[in-house]
């Protein structure tokens, strides 16, 4: 397990600071140093496993209530930890400049493919013909838009060390954007992971009205057809739930999970011209 590491941090209660796979993602932890973020705080110390390169994760059992889901420390990024953490119910989520945090809430947030939901203005949007939604011809702008600053947040869990670990296992054929573009700019989409028949969510983001619902939508309905039956939307969030995502105990969703990564891997990503006719 690595050895055992004393963390200093600042409990920062609901906010909506970081993406998830949404626009927002809730509850953060920050070294006391480097909080940035302005707001009532609770000092604690906690005790955490740190992981050395060749350290295997601790049993997901061991994760923190709270901050929920808090499980270890340490390692590296490379894809052979970032693809053994995600096969085992783990993400990372981290700050630049800090430690590598590892995380594996309990409820956890899913979108069943074939439960997404379509508002009428959503339906009406993706009548639009004036956009075009695509697979993987622009990942790392993807990342970078994710990425930029926004007004409800002060800062960015997806730094210059993320954006080059998942532009890594985008190039092994892991890691995958679905991206909106219209009148030749990129104006919505999202990024996440792929193993076997299950797919990661990472976070999104929109330019235009509906520009993250339409590329989830896309992504929603092209992944029911391909037989893949669960997307991990992490942590909840109203925004995910309006669109029919829903928490689950972690013990299903590691069940569900074992099923889907021993799946047979998707090889063609390319979405159907008839997905919404």
């Amino acid at each position: 397990m690595g050895d055992l590491f004393f963390f200093q941090i600042v409990l920062l209660t609901w906010l909506n600071l970081y993406p998830v796979f949404t626009e927002n993602r809730y509850q953060q932890s920050h070294i006391t140093t480097k909080s940035r973020i302005p707001t009532t705080q609770v000092k604690a110390y906690i005790l955490l496993p740190y992981l050395h390169i060749r350290s295997p994760f601790p049993s997901v059992g061991f994760a923190l209530r709270e901050p929920n889901g808090l499980l270890a420390a340490g390692a590296d990024l490379s894809p052979q930890r970032i693809l053994l953490a995600y096969r085992s119910g783990i993400f990372p989520w981290f700050n630049a400049g800090e430690p590598i945090l590892w995380w594996s809430p309990d409820p956890r947030m899913v979108l069943i493919p074939a439960e997404f939901k379509l508002s009428k203005s959503l339906t009406k949007a993706l009548r639009n013909t004036s956009h075009e939604v695509r697979f993987d011809t622009a990942f790392a702008d993807v990342m970078r838009a994710c990425a930029a600053p926004r007004k409800t947040q002060a800062g960015t869990w997806i730094h210059e060390d993320m954006i080059a670990a998942y532009s890594a296992l985008h190039r092994a054929g892991y890691a995958h954007s679905v991206e909106v573009w219209q009148a030749g700019s990129l104006v919505g989409g999202l990024y996440g992971m792929a193993i076997g028949r299950m797919f990661y969510g990472e976070s999104m983001f929109s330019v235009i009205d509906n520009g993250s619902k339409i590329a989830l939508a896309y992504l929603s309905h092209q992944l029911a057809r391909w037989g893949c039956e669960m997307i991990d939307c992490q942590m909840y969030t109203a925004h995910l739930a309006s669109l029919g995502a829903r928490e689950i105990p972690r013990d299903e969703f590691l069940m569900k999970l074992q099923e889907l990564v021993n799946c047979a891997p998707i090889t063609s990503w390319q979405f159907d011209n008839d997905l919404f006719k």
